[in-house]
């Protein structure tokens, strides 16, 4: 029992009947400058369907009344555009004449009902009914049993804002609901904010884990050294790397904030020299060979190629030491080519084989992003990081 009287405790239900009976004011208006051709409302109503902000209008009004969401929430299933083809146009005419049919019915059915509870309460009382309700009552006396059917009319007319409501709702899902190309576009969107989610996830990895490494690996050698001359070496190694990765830290909070100021231009492998000599401010000895044009490389590309270099030398230096590495960055043939070679400290372990080290991981990651691929373990005694990727992998 409860369950049937639970809607009439939501604040959507009389909002959609008064969104039904909005929708008679077009006909009101017309009967209140002539009775005849009944016609031309329902005409005019059909032409303005096709005018493409109608549709905006009618959604915007529909998720404020219909919707128990609110306007500003797209899980009511309603749509809030403008008409962008035909077919949108045609369900926006379709679904103004079914408001309007729609719209009527309650009109006479709140007239009606109401009007026949009061001729009951009238007669109840003696008196004679004249509400003009569709229901004719006996007159006379006698009738004072009639006050215990007053309720009924009433009740009737409660189920009937409820379940017209309810196919009111329905109909604009279906008529005013977003089409095949806006949902499409919405997943589009969707997925667009995961991958750079993900993407910001992994810069925030490597530019700070890199940051950390770095300056973890010059803190220890400094200590084991003794020498002053190395320290202040050191020292200034650490301020350059953390100054970089707080400006890397920034950018992506801002970028997380959507604040709308422009973000700052992230480093390409045109600043591979600033990776590199970071890296041999370690300690490490980095010897680097750089051939072919760097400039003809797709800013997406070479973003991404120089954080795979920086995730390699972090690597390196976070598993074992600093050790005399060989990097190499080659562009030929259509393709990005990144080595990464280094001596072995020891056995391999398995977070250096990457099996569970979200660095290597995030490597292959953004290689297979760029329709490339990436390979990394031991190779001829030494720890190889290599991937490929094509220069037009985006496309």
């Amino acid at each position: 029992m409860l369950r049937f009287l639970r809607p009439l405790t939501r604040r959507v239900t009389y909002t959609r009947w008064l969104h039904l009976l909005i929708s008679t004011l077009v006909i009101g208006v017309w009967l209140f400058i002539t009775e005849d051709a009944l016609y031309v409302p329902v005409i005019a109503l059909a032409l303005l369907g096709f005018l493409p902000a109608m549709r905006l209008v009618e959604g915007l009004q529909a998720r404020l009344l219909l919707s128990p969401y609110g306007y500003k929430d797209d899980a009511s299933g309603i749509a809030v555009s403008s008409s962008t083809t035909w077919a949108d146009r045609w369900r926006t005419v379709l679904w103004l004449e079914l408001r309007l049919g729609l719209g009527m019915l309650t009109g006479r059915a709140t007239v009606h009902l109401l009007g026949l509870s009061f001729d009951l309460a009238l007669q109840a009382g003696g008196g004679s009914a004249d509400s003009g309700s569709l229901v004719p009552l006996p007159a006379g006396d006698g009738h004072w049993w009639y006050a215990l059917l007053v309720p009924v009319p009433i009740a009737l007319l409660l189920a009937c804002v409820v379940g017209l409501g309810e196919l009111i709702a329905f109909l604009a899902r279906r008529l005013l609901g977003p089409s095949a190309a806006e949902r499409l576009a919405a997943l589009e969107e969707r997925t667009e904010q995961l991958l750079e989610r993900n993407r910001i996830a992994r810069e925030l990895h490597d530019s700070i884990g890199h940051a950390l490494t770095v300056a973890v690996v010059q803190a220890g050698a400094a200590r084991a050294a003794g020498n002053a001359e190395f320290t202040e070496r050191a020292l200034s190694a650490i301020e350059e790397t953390g100054r970089s990765a707080l400006e890397d830290l920034e950018r992506v909070l801002l970028v997380l904030r959507e604040s709308g100021q422009p973000v700052g231009s992230r480093p390409t492998l045109a600043d591979a020299d600033r990776l590199l000599e970071s890296a041999r401010a370690s300690g490490a000895e980095v010897d680097a060979e750089v051939t072919g044009p760097l400039t003809q490389v797709p800013g997406p590309v070479s973003r991404e190629g120089y954080r795979i270099v920086q995730e390699a030398l972090t690597n390196v230096l976070r598993h074992a030491g600093p050790v005399p590495t060989r990097v190499r960055i080659a562009v030929a043939d259509g393709r990005l080519e990144l080595e990464v070679h280094s001596a072995l400290a020891g056995p391999v372990a398995p977070v250096a084989t990457g099996s569970r080290g979200s660095g290597l991981r995030g490597i292959r990651e953004r290689a297979a992003l760029l329709g490339g691929e990436a390979t990394t373990g031991p190779h001829e005694g030494r720890w190889r990081v290599r991937v490929g990727l094509p220069l037009d992998g985006l496309r």
